[in-house]
């Protein structure tokens, strides 16, 4: 159990930072872009592009790992919504580690 529980967590820790760096470009450089320069910042879709497609794969490892550590539907959703911030998914990462480090 502990091997696939392993597993599991470094998948979503891989997507909770990937992801997450991804979702501070979008933030912080994406929609500046395009608010200042006025849709016209094409060159910066795609990190629109890359974030869209990987957010789903953050939410399947997300999922993942929540059914595998037992987790509760509360935490899960909340392991899934924190992919949605751009903070929230590196803090939501240090406490999954946390939590599995405590088993």
């Amino acid at each position: 159990m502990k091997k696939g529980l392993e597993g599991a967590l470094q998948r979503y820790k891989f997507m909770a930072l990937w992801s997450g760096c991804w979702s501070l470009l979008l933030w912080f450089v994406a929609v500046p872009a395009n608010i200042f320069f006025h849709n016209k910042a094409w060159p910066f879709v795609a990190i629109a592009i890359i974030h869209g497609f990987t957010y789903p794969l953050y939410v399947l490892s997300a999922f993942e790992y929540s059914l595998k550590a037992r987790k509760n539907l509360f935490t899960t959703l909340i392991y899934i919504a924190a992919g949605t911030l751009p903070i929230a998914s590196f803090v939501a990462e240090k406490k999954a580690t946390a939590d599995f480090l405590k088993r």
